[in-house]
């Protein structure tokens, strides 16, 4: 009986050792989904809200949802807004200031989908056709605002966004 009992609690120890293996396993895995410039320059370990609109509501944004539209800005946005500048227009950068300041503003989720699906020039009286724009038909309503989140969120928080000069 004592032998038994011996091997019944080894039996446990080893299940709650693989149990709390597993769990860390999960979570590395978890984490390794996330692009590491999210967590450490945009800081978003967690969900994070960003301004809706101009009527002051906010959207939540996952860390997974700000890595697609960081992938997204990497494939689309890039090779015009490198670090938030735009080399088109260098007086015209992504920053929060800059968003802010266009006609209509483009500091909020709503206004930079606006934007991004129909670009307009930084006063907003005629179409802007140094930057394309983006119709359902090649990105979801989900993959737009996920890039915009991004977007907001680099102008937010990450260093040297949007600067004019490098």
């Amino acid at each position: 009986m004592r032998h038994q009992l011996f091997s019944v609690r080894h039996l446990w120890v080893a299940i709650a050792i693989a149990a709390v293996w597993l769990w860390g396993w999960s979570q590395s895995a978890i984490a390794g989904s996330i692009d590491p410039y999210v967590l450490q320059y945009l800081k978003a370990a967690n969900p994070v809200e960003l301004q809706a609109n101009s009527q002051g509501q906010t959207q939540t944004f996952t860390p997974e949802d700000l890595t697609e539209g960081k992938a997204l800005f990497k494939q689309n946005c890039l090779n015009c807004h490198v670090g938030g500048a735009t080399l088109p227009s260098p007086t015209v950068s992504l920053s929060l200031d800059a968003l802010a300041g266009a006609t209509p503003p483009r500091d909020s989720i709503e206004g930079l989908v606006n934007y991004m699906r129909v670009p307009m020039t930084y006063d907003g009286r005629e179409e802007n056709y140094f930057c394309r724009d983006v119709p359902e038909s090649w990105m979801s309503q989900t993959q737009v605002e996920n890039l915009a989140a991004f977007i907001l969120r680099a102008a937010q928080k990450a260093p040297g966004w949007g600067a004019k000069t490098f």
